[in-house]
């Protein structure tokens, strides 16, 4: 847990950031604006945004006063909160910034400093076990008042489709970077598929796709130390000229180029 995060300790993340753990950022002031795997989203405080492990997160503004809480859980530890199989899951998949109802907002405090004293307590041999505890207590008591206006969502089924294919493309970017194999799995024609994505996200299905895989490549070619050819592999191309290829006719830079800048 971090607190305190002001603006200045965020000015160095211009780039994308591939998260590794779950991680809760509690805005408290100020305002922001992010994209999480490539969703635009305005952040303004009081807020809790929720990143899962392998999304994209890249910053684009942090006002002056912006002050924020990050909780980052280990694999196991969110594995153990057991929240994959509820419909607190679900909610903030597809929300993944919302408000704190102010009447909520000393809970988040307080459930911070409960945290930090847990944290501290390091004579505690069952610390890890009163954090779990802690948190489960706290999203089930309080932080679940956040998603309450999206209990009754109603998804269609164009909606559905769209997130199943944009989960789809998030497993399976690195080799399948065509349309026919998403169709198949969500058996529908590549034509229907097309152009339902296009009308629920304003964007093609194979944009999706080429978006993705190339906000991957800028953040091996930023955060990694593989080079050029290890980076085309990684994300299944033929060649290094070929990703090359790819990556220009997309970003307008060569990959060497990209990383250089």
């Amino acid at each position: 847990m971090l607190e305190n995060i002001s603006p200045v300790m965020l000015s160095s993340l211009s780039e994308p950031v591939k998260f590794a753990a779950t991680t809760w950022i509690i805005v408290f002031k100020g305002s922001g604006r992010a994209d999480i795997n490539l969703v635009t989203h305005e952040i303004t405080a009081p807020v809790l945004v929720s990143v899962k492990s392998t999304q994209i997160m890249q910053p684009s503004y942090f006002s002056p006063d912006f002050n924020a809480t990050v909780i980052v859980m280990s694999k196991r530890f969110s594995e153990n909160l057991f929240l994959n199989s509820s419909p607190f899951a679900a909610m903030s998949s597809r929300h993944p910034v919302v408000d704190i109802p102010a009447d909520t907002l000393p809970d988040f405090e307080e459930f911070i400093s409960s945290t930090r004293s847990i944290m501290s307590d390091t004579s505690n041999p069952y610390g890890s076990q009163a954090l779990l505890y802690n948190m489960l207590l706290f999203i089930h008591r309080s932080c679940y008042k956040c998603y309450e206006p999206f209990k009754d969502e109603i998804v269609s089924r164009q909606g559905r489709m769209s997130d199943q294919f944009l989960t789809l493309v998030q497993q399976n970017f690195r080799k399948e970077r065509f349309l026919d194999f998403y169709a198949s799995k969500l058996e529908v024609t590549p034509k229907h598929l097309s152009r339902t994505i296009k009308k629920q996200t304003g964007f093609t299905a194979v944009e999706w796709i080429e978006r993705y895989v190339i906000l991957e490549a800028k953040v091996l070619l930023k955060s990694s130390n593989l080079n050029i050819q290890q980076i085309a592999d990684d994300l299944n191309f033929p060649s290094q000229s070929f990703f090359g290829k790819y990556f220009k006719k997309i970003t307008g830079l060569s990959p060497k180029e990209f990383r250089n800048s």
